[in-house]
């Protein structure tokens, strides 16, 4: 993730489960903070994007290396930086209490299992020159999540809504005819991500507590196939420069700390301001892709991504509407 879009919206716990005892969505024992902007919250936010920005740089960085063993060491090495976040936080109690429960342990495993396709899906696009594939995967993502919403959800679509998934679903039309077939990055990306986000909403636990069971989850088959790259000689962790040591092990950093970063600011920002930054890391990865890696832009391709920038404006036009009422 690219983890871009507001999957964990921060929004208060059930304060009745809370005092039942049987919650493990509570961030804070504190009263909910208010839904308003706050500067502490727009440099949280503006930092977790910019740096969601600039993780293609990362993964150029890295496109030597095999995709898989990319994304193995992005799960291992987050986990002691989410460790040692939590430590710090002292929030491990709802931790201990989603690993003794079964349902929410499984639901951690869906939800895990989904992240982990996003990844490899986003690390193989980059270090293969298809970064623009990837930046029209999450700009198609919200889109799709309010697809996702209308369909499974049963939410009430508005006008502008439905104009906007239109506009996308054009595009994605524009691009299938003109490869000859389903831009599958694109849309592996934003459905993936998009799946995440409505399962995510299901695991009653904390942002930085559900990242740290996640990765914990996705490190366990990914502990043993590292050890197996280094035994026979193919790893490049510690049978390479110490370069590739240093810039696996940061992955760790790279990983979490953005989505740490979010996970706070979200608390402190309306959504509807969440909904509006959420397209600062598509748009950097997309002048990247252009500008910095030199993928080929074709006239096709623009159109398709006027399409999806028409269908965003239409999506977020009522949210500036708000935000100027204000």
């Amino acid at each position: 993730m690219n983890w871009f879009g507001p999957i964990h919206s921060g929004r208060p716990g059930n304060n009745k489960n809370r005092t039942s005892g049987n919650t493990m969505a509570a961030e804070t024992t504190s009263s909910p903070p208010k839904n308003e902007d706050t500067p502490q919250g727009f440099a949280f936010g503006l930092t977790a994007y910019f740096l969601w920005g600039f993780l293609p740089l990362y993964l150029k960085a890295v496109a030597h290396i095999p995709s898989l063993e990319v994304l193995a060491n992005r799960a291992i090495w987050s986990v002691p930086v989410a460790g040692i976040v939590l430590l710090l936080l002292r929030r491990t109690d709802d931790l201990k209490t989603a690993v003794k429960n079964p349902r929410m342990l499984g639901m951690a495993c869906v939800t895990a299992a989904i992240i982990s396709v996003n990844w490899g899906i986003y690390v193989w696009a980059v270090a293969s020159g298809h970064a623009l594939d990837a930046a029209l995967g999450y700009f198609i993502n919200p889109l799709f999540s309010i697809f996702l919403a209308a369909v499974i959800l049963k939410e009430r679509l508005g006008r502008t809504q439905v104009v906007a998934i239109c506009l996308a679903a054009v595009a994605v039309v524009i691009l299938t005819v003109d490869a000859g077939g389903l831009p599958w990055v694109s849309i592996g990306l934003s459905v993936t991500w998009g799946f995440y986000a409505l399962f995510r909403k299901t695991l009653p636990i904390g942002p930085n507590q559900g990242f740290f069971l996640e990765v914990l989850l996705i490190s366990i088959p990914c502990i043993p196939y590292v050890i197996w790259l280094e035994a026979s000689g193919q790893g490049h962790l510690l049978n390479a420069t110490g370069w590739d040591t240093f810039i696996l092990m940061a992955a760790g950093v790279v990983t979490a700390g953005p989505l740490m970063i979010y996970a706070n600011g979200a608390k402190l920002l309306r959504l509807s301001t969440i909904g509006i930054m959420q397209y600062i890391a598509p748009t950097m990865i997309f002048l990247f892709a252009v500008f910095a890696f030199h993928e080929p832009l074709s006239q096709v391709k623009l159109v398709a991504f006027a399409f999806i920038w028409a269908g965003l404006v239409v999506y977020t036009w009522p949210m500036l509407q708000q935000a100027r009422g204000r």
